[in-house]
């Protein structure tokens, strides 16, 4: 529990679902956090809850890391806050849906791609240079089993995904050997996305993970913590499945 102790942590895409277990999970341990988020409002408010709880600093920036000049920014405002980052959680994800791949239009492959890859490359880029001229810290990116196993529906995603494993080992190749930079993998998990699931979605995807049940947000956090902290020191470039068992 003292380990992440006044780290300083940021967090994409972290205001609600998994995001924000992860802020609340840093938080609680002690550390200090940037909550980023397309809604400034939402940030906000989460960055006040964890102040009250947990007596850490929090500061809530507005970020869509499909901008490149916005994730700039958001580097910016977090090394003027706090002097240094430890820890940075790209999370921030997208998986808009399309009634067929024929339907796919250019601005909505350009936006997947921009929110699931393009923002995650732009922001391990900037931090993690800084991170070395630092002294080190650690990268977690959240990725996604339609990197391996992915479905018609979820394609430009599922390919966004599958590059942010190639960006996993490529940065912790740079960046090594002070900065560490590995990816988590989710199967079925109840987040906003699910809230737009198809109707018997979430049955057929429970039907084929090995425990039999979606995850909740919060059973993320283990992961993140792992690949955040002492316990994973030997491990850089790699990837863990956290998908119930996926068959």
């Amino acid at each position: 529990m003292e380990e992440f102790k006044d780290q300083v942590v940021v967090v994409t895409g972290g205001s609600r679902g998994m995001g924000k277990e992860i802020v609340l999970a840093f938080a609680e341990r002690g550390a200090h956090v940037v909550i980023a988020s397309r809604k400034i409002e939402a940030c906000e408010m989460l960055a006040e809850e964890v102040r009250l709880r947990f007596g850490v600093r929090a500061l809530p920036v507005a970020c869509n890391v499909s901008d490149w000049d916005q994730c700039g920014e958001l580097v910016d405002a977090a090394y003027a806050e706090f002097g240094q980052v430890h820890v940075l959680v790209n999370n921030a994800g997208l998986s808009p849906h399309y009634p067929s791949l024929v339907d796919v239009t250019e601005p909505l492959f350009d936006k997947t791609i921009a929110v699931n890859l393009r923002g995650p490359f732009r922001l391990a880029a900037l931090v993690g240079h800084k991170m070395v001229e630092s002294g080190g810290g650690s990268i977690v990116n959240i990725g996604s089993v339609e990197a391996i196993r992915p479905s018609h529906m979820a394609l430009p995603y599922a390919a966004a995904k599958a590059g942010l494993h190639v960006l996993t080992e490529g940065f912790a190749q740079a960046y090594a050997p002070t900065v560490r930079v590995n990816t988590i993998q989710p199967g079925p998990f109840l987040t906003d996305i699910a809230d737009n699931w198809a109707e018997g979605a979430r049955e057929e995807l429970e039907a084929v993970v090995a425990l039999g049940r979606c995850a909740e947000p919060a059973e993320v956090v283990g992961a993140v913590l792992f690949f955040s902290g002492s316990a994973s020191s030997y491990s850089t470039g790699a990837l863990l499945r956290v998908d119930g068992g996926w068959r």
